[in-house]
């Protein structure tokens, strides 16, 4: 009987232990199923730059001189020479835009001021120029030529900006120096007179040097020139291309913020990298966590079955109940005292108290007392002298009506058996 019950233990235990390997083993397999593989790629390391739409607006004031290049009354050019300082006169510059990176910007500049050139004519050699005035709106694309090819640089002391730009170009108030109509011009209205305004879109380039003085303000000084149609002065001989050339210094005021925040891709990407790798160091030590709880599992030993001891199936507290006023035991309640005798010759090392005791109501303390002791004995003798019980096996105690084991008063005649 034990035998078989050790062996079906061992057998229980066995598949327990089978059944958490598996579990381990697939806990293992899930592990590495989910382990995080960090794949190389390229990304573009280029620092990308952008601004809030408040900042880097700008605006610049100036002035300078310029000087046209166009044809004489008598359709020949005037000679490169002949320049002098009658045909350059002041120009006045104003210009408002913004740069949409530290490479590329763009400005509405306006300009204008009186011209003079050369323009004698044979029927009046004595009336050798002509005057004008014009204004000239245009808008132009600039490239800052440093931040592009030598880095992006917010703090550099000088920066070198080309430019071009398409715009429009009035000139009015075209007189000869007695204020008269010129006599060089041969265009004509369709009423005869010759005008005397004119419109023209030119095309514009040029390049400026920036010169930082601190945060919110820089020098700027540029060359520019544009360059128009035949028929700019009012004199037209065919040749296609006429031209005023400036020279203009001014100052530069930044508006809001000037700088730029950036961008690179390669960051997010390296940061990204390494939290990936944070997760398989995390996963590669709850894989090892979990073969080396596979491994102490594997070492558990097979548990021993504890088996109980065959015993005869007698109550620890056995009772034997008397009648009122009595000692003696009933037929009855003979059972129980054999079941006693029974339990402890199949327990030779356990041993019994016998404890009296008497209903509080009938009698007195004393009497009580009395009686108990004897319903004590009685039962005492009964398996001492009946069933061959040792004496050294039985404890006998009383407590007469001094202690009542229940709360109902008949069931406190009685002796109880307890196990010492």
């Amino acid at each position: 009987m034990i035998m078989k019950a050790k062996n079906l233990y061992c057998l229980v235990a066995l598949c327990a232990g089978s059944f958490a390997m598996a579990s381990t083993a697939n806990a293992q397999e899930a592990f590495v199923d989910e382990a995080v593989t960090v794949t190389e790629f390229n990304c573009d390391n280029t620092n990308h730059y952008y601004s809030n739409w408040r900042n880097n607006w700008f605006i610049q004031i100036g002035a300078g001189i310029n000087q046209p290049f166009v044809e004489r009354g008598d359709g020949s050019r005037a000679p490169g020479h002949a320049v002098n300082r009658k045909n350059m006169t002041v120009v006045y510059n104003f210009g408002f835009g913004r740069w949409f990176s530290p490479y590329l910007g763009m400005r509405f500049n306006m300009f204008g001021g009186s011209l003079h050139w050369n323009n004698p004519v044979a029927s009046d050699p004595a009336n050798g120029w002509t005057k004008a005035n014009h204004a000239q709106l245009n808008l132009e694309l600039m490239w800052d030529m440093c931040n592009s090819i030598a880095g992006v640089n917010p703090n550099r002391p000088v920066s070198i900006i080309p430019f071009i730009g398409l715009g429009g170009d009035y000139l009015w108030k075209v007189r000869d120096s007695k204020a008269r109509p010129a006599e060089g011009t041969n265009i004509y209205r369709e009423n005869g007179e010759k005008k005397t305004t004119n419109w023209t879109l030119p095309v514009t380039a040029g390049i400026q040097l920036r010169f930082r003085l601190c945060k919110y303000v820089d020098f700027f000084a540029e060359m520019r020139a544009s360059f128009y149609g035949d028929n700019w002065n009012l004199c037209s001989f065919g040749k296609p291309v006429e031209a005023n050339v400036a020279a203009v210094g001014g100052f530069n005021f930044n508006i809001g913020g000037r700088g730029w925040d950036t961008f690179n891709q390669c960051d997010y990407m390296t940061k990204i990298a390494s939290l990936n790798g944070q997760v398989n160091d995390l996963r590669a030590q709850l894989l090892a966590c979990g073969q080396e709880v596979a491994a102490l599992q594997a070492q558990l030993p097979c548990p021993e079955p504890k088996v109980q001891k065959d015993c005869v199936n007698a109550p620890l507290m056995t009772t034997v109940r008397f009648l009122i006023n009595s000692d003696e035991i009933l037929p009855t309640e003979e059972v129980n005292i054999f079941n006693m005798a029974e339990w402890l010759k199949a327990n030779p090392k356990e041993n019994v108290t016998i404890v009296g005791y008497a209903d509080k109501d009938t009698g007195t303390s004393e009497y009580n007392m009395e009686l108990s002791k004897k319903r004590a004995d009685a039962v005492a003798n009964a398996l001492v002298e009946k069933y061959g019980i040792s004496k050294d096996r039985l404890t006998v105690k009383y407590d007469g009506s001094n202690e009542q084991p229940y709360s109902t008063n008949d069931w406190n005649r009685i002796v109880i058996f307890t196990q010492k």
